[in-house]
């Protein structure tokens, strides 16, 4: 996995972290923590899709922080655990697994040209 896919991968970390605050942040302190997470998250998915195919990483970006948001709602929140839930959430990351497989960790032609172009 290259450094974007990482990229991804945190940027969905943010994006869990700014779902959680919109449900739970109710002073000064935390909604500017959510506001924060929510830039973090876009400002890396958005440097992310400039290397890498934007739909791809647009996918992976939604399906880990819908699995991670649902599986915080769980362990963190007393979300009741359904077995319906915990199985697909193991479809969506398997499609999200699949699509990151399927696509090249290689930055597109494109994209390379463009920042030698900036």
């Amino acid at each position: 996995m290259n450094k974007y896919w990482i990229s991804v991968v945190i940027a969905a970390i943010f994006e869990v972290c700014w779902v959680i605050g919109l449900k739970h942040a109710d002073d000064f302190w935390t909604w500017t923590g959510t506001v924060i997470a929510i830039i973090i998250s876009f400002y890396v998915m958005i440097m992310a899709g400039r290397k890498l195919p934007v739909g791809t990483v647009y996918a992976v970006f939604v399906g880990l922080g819908t699995a991670g948001t649902v599986l915080s709602e769980i362990l963190f929140f007393g979300e009741p655990v359904k077995i319906s839930k915990i199985l697909l959430i193991l479809l969506l990351l398997a499609g999200v697994i699949g699509l990151k497989l399927v696509t090249s960790d290689e930055p597109t032609s494109d994209s390379v040209q463009k920042g030698a172009n900036s």
